[in-house]
């Protein structure tokens, strides 16, 4: 009898278990997909092990409360969904293929470091984390719910850190666009050091201030100071700050040979992540030595960024072997080809991205031009050919006169081995704005005077962002 009762007493008790197993709402780490009804990472899958559950549910620093994805969500309901959408620092455009995720483990992230390293797209986190599309739109399914969630915005060295007051399990929580938008000042979170070289032909420095791109005007310091964006005088340009405005201070500014300049010393160029060269109206290679040629390529070796306009294809045009950076493109033209309507490159990925983009009510208004069309004011042609195995057309004239390329380094590498990159564009970025300027006679900011964007600076924040981010797949 006795052995009947604890034969009864096992059944029972299985039978419970059982029936709590069914009843209990199970919160695991991993994604819930509403169609399917299976458990998968919450991120960007890359792996059958990234794709498994973990056996202990990550830390999410900061968190309050159960801090875990429940993945049996009602249907009518949905799992837990972030969602919002990634704009530029002044709000005014969406940014595409940002980087957002929710960051795991003990202690929360610290912003990037300055300088030149390979920052490359296959070292991203991929739980909890998604990239944005062409209309700067992220969503997040599947998410830990709880109070004090940490979210990162990254885009390269453009990085920010918020903090959410709740994500609710079993609902779709929106983001707040103030808190998606990338940061205008330190004070809102990281902005990647900038050197900017003024040339009288392109007002470079104009487009990234609070009116357009977004930044503070206390952003812009000299190099002994701890603002983001530090100005330099080329051979022509903007030569110094309005009094009220670091107190008038002179640029340090580029000197004819054989007087040395501060791109002839690679440590200047070291402490930068992206270095601008605004065109001067013409090469002035007496202003740029053989050392600051190979200190250029060097620097997009070793994973830093340029973006160069018209007449600085002096820096590729005239490098020497040891160097490579003069076999991506040969410059032997020279023409004004006026005001064009230029062709955007579909046939790639983020060529086919900026013409979607371009188009966006949010970027062009309405109605928009037609897809993969870009009207340029003040083109240029020098560019006589490029190397396709090497450089990346982006926008063309008509005859296939090339308006921007980029390409990878360090030239010629395998993909392993690839760093940093450079965007070299044909055009003067800041022609037919209304009025920027960038004069030895004019302080800065006086001379940025325009209020709106064009159509090419506005193709031209796109190609930042997308030359800051971290690197793609390669080119060839």
């Amino acid at each position: 009898m006795r052995g009947n009762r604890f034969w009864l007493l096992i059944a029972l008790s299985v039978s419970a278990v059982a029936m709590c197993l069914m009843a209990c709402k199970p919160k695991v780490v991993g994604t819930y997909d509403d169609e399917h009804h299976d458990t998968e990472d919450a991120g960007d899958p890359v792996s059958t092990e990234d794709l498994a559950t973990p056996a202990v549910p990550p830390k999410i620093p900061g968190c309050v409360g159960d801090c875990v994805v429940n993945t049996k969500c009602p249907s009518v309901q949905g799992s837990t969904t972030l969602t919002g959408v990634v704009s530029i620092p002044s709000g005014l455009l969406p940014v595409y293929n940002a980087r957002v995720y929710i960051p795991t483990g003990n202690e929360l992230p610290s912003p990037p470091t300055a300088g030149p390293y390979c920052d490359r797209c296959d070292q991203v986190p991929t739980l909890f984390s998604t990239t944005t599309d062409v209309s700067g739109r992220f969503t997040l399914r599947n998410v830990p719910s709880g109070l004090n969630i940490p979210l990162v915005v990254r885009v390269g060295k453009w990085w920010r850190l918020v903090t959410l007051p709740s994500i609710t399990e079993c609902s779709v929580n929106n983001v707040h666009p103030a808190d998606t938008r990338l940061p205008r000042s330190r004070t809102e979170g990281n902005i990647p050091r900038i050197a900017l070289s003024t040339g009288s032909a392109d007002a470079l420095e104009c487009i990234l201030r609070s009116k357009k791109l977004g930044l503070d005007d206390s952003e812009f310091t000299p190099q002994t100071d701890s603002g983001r964006v530090n100005l330099y005088t080329g051979a022509t340009g903007a030569a110094q700050y309005v009094p009220t405005l670091n107190g008038g201070v002179r640029f340090t500014a580029a000197q004819p040979l054989p007087a040395a300049s501060w791109w002839d010393n690679y440590d200047n160029w070291s402490k930068y992540d992206i270095v601008m060269l605004s065109c001067e109206g013409n090469q002035y290679m007496n202003f740029k030595s053989a050392a600051a040629l190979q200190n250029l390529e060097k620097y997009i070796s070793q994973g830093g960024r340029v973006f160069a306009s018209h007449w600085h294809n002096g820096w590729l045009a005239n490098a020497q072997p040891p160097q490579k950076i003069q076999t991506t493109a040969s410059f032997g033209a020279n023409g004004n080809l006026g005001t064009i309507t230029a062709t955007i490159n579909t046939n790639w990925d983020r060529g086919a991205a900026l013409a979607d983009w371009l188009i966006l009510p949010t970027v062009s208004g309405t109605p928009p031009p037609p897809r993969g069309q870009l009207l340029v004011m003040g083109a240029k042609n020098t560019i006589s050919s490029l190397n396709s195995s090497l450089a990346q057309r982006w926008v063309d004239a008509p005859g296939g006169v090339s308006q921007y390329f980029s390409f990878e380094a360090p030239i010629g590498a395998g993909t392993a081995a690839l760093c940093g990159q450079m965007v070299f564009t044909d055009l003067h970025v800041g022609s037919g704005t209304g009025g920027d300027i960038s004069s030895s006679a004019t302080p800065f900011p006086n001379g940025c005077t325009s209020g709106t964007l064009s159509p090419q600076e506005k193709a031209l924040i796109f190609m930042l962002f997308d030359l800051t981010n971290c690197l793609q797949p390669p080119i060839g």
